[in-house]
């Protein structure tokens, strides 16, 4: 009777482990809120999106208001085109709004960090933020160091 419950007690603990492991890989994977699809969309042209990907958060003061919904190239700007699905409850971005992109963490994940602004007018579904910053991109960085540095 020990052996059994003993038995028991190890697979209840082996199969919260593996629900534990599922809700971590969901959590990491930015899964775990795909079924939210009511809001509205905008959209803003960034010079660079560096890493930038679908389901990256799109925040404001650190909170997350929507998902990038997704990227695209746009050839007539030259530039890429980033789609942000924003929730429903969050219509309240002013046409002056300030998209920037930015890096989180230690493993470098990117996101869409909205500014709103000081209009009256707000923003509606479809309508493009104008006011962007690229991603800041190591590379290029480091590059602009060692041309200064090489040319004193």
């Amino acid at each position: 009777m020990t052996t059994r419950s003993t038995e028991i007690l190890v697979g209840a603990f082996v199969a919260a482990g593996f629900a534990a492991l599922f809700m971590l890989a969901m959590k990491v994977s930015n899964l775990s809120s795909m079924g939210n699809n009511e809001g509205y969309t905008l959209a803003a042209h960034f010079e660079n999106i560096g890493g930038l990907k679908v389901r990256s958060p799109v925040t404001v003061a650190g909170v997350r208001v929507g998902r990038v919904s997704a990227i695209s190239y746009d050839k007539d700007r030259y530039k890429a085109r980033v789609s942000m699905s924003i929730d429903a409850i969050h219509d309240y971005f002013s046409i002056d709004t300030a998209a920037s992109i930015y890096t989180a963490g230690l493993l470098g994940e990117q996101y869409v960090a909205l500014e709103p602004g000081a209009e009256d007018e707000l923003l509606k579904a479809g309508d493009v933020i104008e006011h962007t910053q690229s991603a800041m991109v190591l590379e290029e960085i480091i590059g602009n160091v060692l041309v200064k540095l090489t040319t004193k």
